[in-house]
C-alpha cells in the first residue's frame, strides 16, 4: 500500500457521532478518536414537549447530513445509568424516566451508543487530567462534573441542591435567572457559586462551560477559567477509550 493510499484510508475511517442534548438546543457532530471535529456542528431547537421519539427523529435528521460514523456518544442533561435515563429535569422526567436512550439511539442510527451526563461528557473535552478538576456548565440549568487525575468521580446532582434562599443551582444560575435578573446580577450569582464550590471541594481548577459561559464578566480567580462550548461534543471521544 502506498503512503497516499494509507493516508486516504485513515482519513476515511468512520468517526464518532457526538450528541449534546440540551434543554434549548440539540447538537451533534462527527469527531475522531482524539475528539477532533471531523464535521461542522448540526443544531436544532429542542422540541417541547421533548418526547423520546421527537428527540430520536431530530438526531436522525441531523445525522443524515454528517459524515460516516460507527459509534455514538450521548451527553444527556440528567442522571443516567447503564444506558438509561433516570431524571430529565429540563426535558420532563415524567417523559424520560427509565428510557433506554443508548439502545434506542443505537437502533435508530445503526451504530453502538454510549450514554453519559452532559456535563461529564463536556468535562472529558476540557480537563487536563491533573489534580481535582471541576466542570460547571451554565446553560438552561447548571450541570457539574468532578474528575480526579482524569478519572470521573461519582455523579452529584448539585444542580438540584439548594444554594441560596432555597433556590437550587439550576434556579440560581440557569437561563431563567439570567433572563430575570439581568447579566450584572447574574454575574454576582456566578461569583458566589465559585466561592462556595471552592469551600465545598477545594478544587485545583474549575472550568466554566456551557452556552451561557460567554456572559461571564467577573474577574476570575487564577484557578478558574472559561472553556469552549464545543467540549460538549469533543468530550464524546473519551467514552470509547476505555473498554
Amino acid at each position: 500500500m502506498t503512503d497516499a493510499t494509507s493516508t486516504a484510508s485513515v482519513a476515511a475511517k468512520p468517526g464518532i457521532l457526538a450528541a449534546d442534548i440540551g434543554g434549548t438546543g440539540l447538537k451533534c457532530a462527527v469527531i475522531d478518536d482524539h475528539g477532533t471535529m471531523l464535521s461542522e456542528r448540526e443544531k436544532v431547537d429542542t422540541p417541547h414537549p421533548c418526547h423520546p421519539e421527537a428527540l430520536l427523529d431530530a438526531y436522525a435528521g441531523m445525522a443524515a447530513k454528517l459524515p460516516a460514523f460507527d459509534r455514538i456518544s450521548i451527553g444527556f442533561p440528567g442522571v443516567v445509568r447503564n444506558g438509561k435515563v433516570l431524571t430529565a429535569p429540563n426535558l420532563g422526567t415524567e417523559l424520560w424516566a427509565g428510557f433506554a436512550l443508548a439502545d434506542a439511539m443505537a437502533a435508530r442510527l445503526k451504530a453502538p451508543a454510549r450514554l453519559i451526563n452532559d456535563a461529564e461528557m463536556q468535562g472529558y473535552g476540557i480537563i487536563s487530567g491533573k489534580g481535582l478538576e471541576l466542570v460547571m456548565t451554565l446553560g438552561t440549568g447548571c450541570g457539574t462534573a468532578l474528575f480526579r487525575d482524569g478519572d470521573l468521580m461519582p455523579h452529584m446532582e448539585l444542580a438540584h441542591h439548594p444554594v441560596h434562599d432555597n433556590l437550587t443551582y439550576d434556579e440560581y444560575l440557569g437561563v431563567a435567572a439570567y433572563e430575570s435578573h439581568g447579566k450584572h446580577h447574574w454575574n454576582h450569582h456566578v461569583k458566589r457559586v465559585i466561592e462556595l464550590l471552592y469551600v465545598l471541594l477545594h478544587y485545583d481548577h474549575l472550568y466554566l462551560g456551557g452556552g451561557n459561559a460567554k456572559h461571564v464578566e467577573i474577574e476570575l480567580p487564577a484557578n478558574v477559567s472559561l472553556a469552549s462550548n464545543d467540549a460538549g461534543l469533543t468530550g464524546g471521544a473519551a467514552l470509547w477509550r476505555k473498554g
